[in-house]
């Protein structure tokens, strides 16, 4: 009950107070993004204490982040989980933030709190990125409406990449409005850095970097010589961060790896019978993956994975007539609007609850077209620079398959979004009051 009282008063005097906090002292912002980022500390702690602790992990893709952040604290370099090979199958950020609390036979509590933690951080720097982009009133608003928004706590306290990979975008997100704001070498190479951790929490985040290089280059066409090079650096930061974890791929596996061996599976489940004419029309087919019984001779994770990239591939050529179809149910599926049921059972398999899944669909058809409005009320600057992650979002989506877990990586630019018209309107209302 306090949490909820505490946010709404934090919301309602964000709200009813005049753009006092839009100076540069900021300790009025200060003291109540910390009352909101607190009371969505309490909502996620609680979550996790009572629906969360002490529970097994269940099939999927938390057993391979855990094994692996268990292995990391025990000095075994990322092997599979269930055979003697190098394992890649995901990028290693979310594992290794998670191997120094990943010591003894039981670990998950612990990994939970880490998820937890980095869902914390993501509200205050969703905070401080809405901020930036319209004043303090717009942060306090973002920043309340991320503490409960159930589209980024529900991943809190699973062992995934999710949480890590949202509070990176954040963090992102803040560095490249400092950078094109005020352009300088070190807040390129910054920019750069995140954007590497990016990729090596969820693959697809890769596409930041020439994207945001791209923006560099489109906003500095005035003194193209120098925005050049503050792109350079861009991808120069951004290869620096990935270079070891490719390099060390480069030693174990036989194909090359750019970041993970998901590549093939993510393919082939994409392209196939069940994900273009079947239940999973616009998804992924784990059945796929698993009916095409490729790599049960044991071969090296990187072989299997061309292998099943070459099935997936053959697939979509052949069936190209199809492919405008699964296109609209890929779109439709990340905007919750085509089998949601089938979204929301899929969710419960990654230990996410019923109940809160569909929070989140009907969340999410509320804020999307309220963040579709406030896009009108920014900056050109502002609002390209949070496009990008939706045109990550957006480009994963029609190139491989639609979901919530692929949707993710926009949730923050939602959230801040949909608060630049809340608070546009609540202008409005009190000048009309008056």
């Amino acid at each position: 009950m306090s949490h909820g009282v505490a946010l709404r008063c934090t919301v309602e005097r964000a709200l009813a107070s005049p753009a006092v906090a839009d100076t540069d002292a900021g300790r009025g912002f200060r003291t109540n993004l910390a009352v909101v980022v607190a009371g969505g500390a309490v909502l996620r702690v609680a979550r996790l204490l009572i629906t969360k602790w002490n529970r097994a992990l269940l099939l999927n893709d938390s057993l391979y982040y855990s094994a692996q952040a268990r292995q990391l604290a025990h000095g075994v370099w990322f092997r599979e989980v269930f055979a003697d090979l190098p394992g890649a199958e995901h990028g290693p950020l979310t594992s290794v933030l998670m191997a120094p609390v990943s010591w003894g036979s039981d670990p998950f509590n612990r990994q939970r709190i880490v998820t937890v933690l980095c869902g914390i951080a993501t509200v205050a720097v969703i905070g401080l990125v809405a901020r930036r982009v319209g004043g303090d009133r717009v942060g306090l608003i973002a920043a309340a409406i991320a503490a409960i928004y159930p589209n980024l706590w529900i991943n809190d306290g699973l062992v995934m990449s999710e949480s890590v990979s949202c509070l990176v975008i954040a963090l992102t997100l803040l560095a490249i409005m400092r950078g094109t704001e005020s352009p300088t070498y070190q807040r390129a190479v910054l920019c750069g850095v995140l954007m590497g951790l990016g990729a090596l929490a969820r693959s697809e985040l890769l596409l930041l970097a020439p994207l945001g290089a791209l923006l560099m280059l489109l906003i500095g066409r005035r003194s193209a010589l120098k925005y050049g090079w503050h792109a350079a650096a861009v991808l120069a930061a951004t290869a620096v961060v990935i270079a070891p974890w490719m390099i060390f791929n480069a030693t174990r596996f036989d194909k090359p790896v750019l970041l993970t061996t998901n590549e093939g599976p993510l393919w082939l489940g994409a392209n196939c019978a069940d994900s273009y004419y079947g239940a999973a029309l616009g998804g992924w087919s784990l059945f796929c993956v698993v009916d095409a019984n490729i790599g049960a001779n044991g071969e090296d994770p990187s072989v299997r994975s061309e292998q099943q990239r070459r099935v997936g591939l053959q697939y979509a050529r052949a069936h190209l007539a199809r492919l405008p179809v699964v296109l609209v149910a890929r779109v439709g599926r990340t905007l919750d609007l085509y089998d949601v049921r089938g979204l929301v059972h899929g969710d419960v398999g990654e230990e996410r609850e019923r109940l809160a899944t569909w929070a989140g669909v009907v969340s999410f058809w509320i804020l999307a077209p309220l963040a579709a409005l406030g896009a009108f009320r920014l900056r050109r600057l502002h609002l390209a620079v949070l496009l990008l992650p939706i045109l990550v979002v957006g480009i994963t989506t029609v190139v491989f398959y639609g979901g919530h877990r692929i949707r993710a990586s926009a949730e923050p630019v939602i959230v801040i979004l949909a608060a630049c018209a809340l608070e546009h309107w609540s202008r409005r209302a009190k000048r009309a009051a008056e």
